[in-house]
């Protein structure tokens, strides 16, 4: 999270007219009363608020990343990515505490599929939280998913290359301070289409649902 930029400070100017008024009501006045003068000085000033310990620690529900290739099924991964091999490849990263990503990948005849699922971790739920936001917000035209994680979103989109069609869905689920980001997509080299829409976008969800149920039981054992 971003952090706020402080308030400018104000700084008072005493004008001499303020100086010499100051200085005509001290003469005035008379000299202090040295018994109230020790009576103010022995009274104990009540403790201000601001110095009272702070409690703003943040309690991570998940502290590691799951190992990603044993999220899902090797029955899932047979059924999406056909005649891949079950066991997955781990994608190599910077930081495997916050970050792990395994990927399936295969062509059978003319099919072609494409499986991720990374889990990504942040330092709190709101974090988590924000970049669900964003993530959704740079990915429009999808819709939320009920009963998965805190809350999912699922968005699925159709590119061509080479008058070659790609459809690909996303999936990303928040469960408190841990993303699950599933990513799932297939082409026909044959005909040069692309799987339809239900297809990918069932597949994606079907993924994501194991691989936060995976997430959870990682964080209970």
């Amino acid at each position: 999270m971003r952090s706020l930029p402080l308030p400018l400070a104000l700084t008072a100017r005493l004008t001499p007219v303020i100086v010499l008024a100051c200085a005509g009501w001290a003469m005035s006045s008379g000299p202090t009363d040295p018994a109230k003068d020790t009576a103010a000085k022995d009274t104990p000033k009540p403790r201000s608020e601001s110095s009272a310990p702070s409690s703003t620690a943040v309690t991570k529900t998940y502290g590691a990343a799951p190992a990603p290739c044993t999220s899902v099924a090797a029955k899932t991964v047979s059924s999406l990515v056909p005649a891949a091999k079950t066991a997955g490849k781990e994608i190599p990263s910077t930081d495997t505490s916050l970050r792990r990503t395994c990927s399936w990948n295969a062509l059978k005849g003319y099919d072609y599929r494409w499986l991720d699922i990374s889990f990504e971790l942040a330092e709190s739920d709101d974090d988590a939280a924000a970049s669900f936001k964003d993530r959704t917000t740079e990915k429009a035209g999808g819709g939320a998913v009920p009963g998965l994680g805190d809350e999912a979103y699922s968005v699925v989109n159709l590119t061509t290359e080479d008058k070659q069609q790609t459809r690909e869905g996303t999936v990303l689920a928040r469960v408190a301070n841990a993303l699950v980001v599933v990513t799932y997509n297939g082409s026909d080299f044959e005909s040069k289409k692309a799987p339809g829409t239900d297809e990918i976008n069932k597949g994606a969800i079907k993924a994501a649902k194991e691989a936060v149920a995976s997430l959870k039981a990682a964080a209970v054992n």
